[in-house]
């Protein structure tokens, strides 16, 4: 589903952010990405995205990543940002869930029973006509879902979905990820979240994989999360 062969992320100033890295995530696998600030998580998120430039090989679903399949990679990729307030800019939220297909050139028919469909999923149908500005964190996150999903991807990355988020919309979260069945890549510094909702976890340090395996087993591991700059679960002071 998703390959990378030796990726490396190095922006204007120098700064490496991705280093000669090579993953494989397995179609519908839940691949949560945990380590200290600055390890390089998101750049590798907006890297596979498209959104970054880098040198490597990346492959979703078959399409390599290049300038001429951006736009084939972004149809297949979904990203939903940390701040959700990036991806919700229109009058209402039924038209920010249906921005996507309508820029698809999507019928209004089909568009709206995409919306209608994805607003019933996450159990957000009575957001259907509310603006983003009056809407709690946690229902903004559910938004912000709701207009990836709509695009249909097969590859959903997320970048720490757990933030700005109080217990009960952290919660419903985790179950709505647990239930779908795309594949994911998850950046966050919630382990709790990440052993729930991912099986199997990597840890960057530097730009690189410093450790991977089962998230019930590595986010347990005092002595690797430790090295990598993280407090592994059952360790926090």
């Amino acid at each position: 589903m998703l390959k990378i062969e030796n990726l490396t992320v190095k922006y204007p100033d120098g700064t490496k952010a991705v280093s000669d890295l090579s993953l494989n995530v397995k179609n519908g696998q839940h691949v949560a990405l945990v380590g200290a600030n600055g390890a390089g998580k998101t750049s590798l998120l907006l890297a596979v995205a498209g959104v970054i430039p880098g040198t490597g090989t990346i492959l979703v679903d078959g399409t390599v990543l290049a300038k001429d399949t951006v736009a084939e990679i972004r149809k297949k990729t979904g990203m939903v940002f940390q701040n959700p307030d990036d991806q919700l800019f229109m009058p209402t939220i039924y038209d920010d869930i249906a921005f996507g297909p309508r820029n698809l050139g999507v019928d209004e028919e089909t568009v709206k029973h995409r919306v209608e469909d994805r607003l019933k999923l996450l159990g957000i149908e009575h957001l259907r006509d509310k603006t983003a500005l009056k809407l709690s964190g946690g229902e903004k996150r559910m938004a912000a879902l709701a207009t990836v999903l709509a695009m249909k991807p097969s590859l959903m990355l997320f970048d720490e979905p757990t933030a700005f988020l109080d217990p009960k919309a952290r919660r419903k979260l985790i179950e709505v990820l647990k239930s779908l069945p795309h594949t994911m890549l998850i950046t966050t510094h919630d382990l709790m979240f990440a052993k729930e909702v991912c099986e199997d976890t990597i840890v960057m340090k530097e730009g690189k994989i410093f450790a991977m395996g089962k998230s019930a087993a590595l986010l347990y591991d005092e002595k690797q999360m430790d090295e990598a700059g993280v407090e592994a679960i059952g360790v926090y002071k």
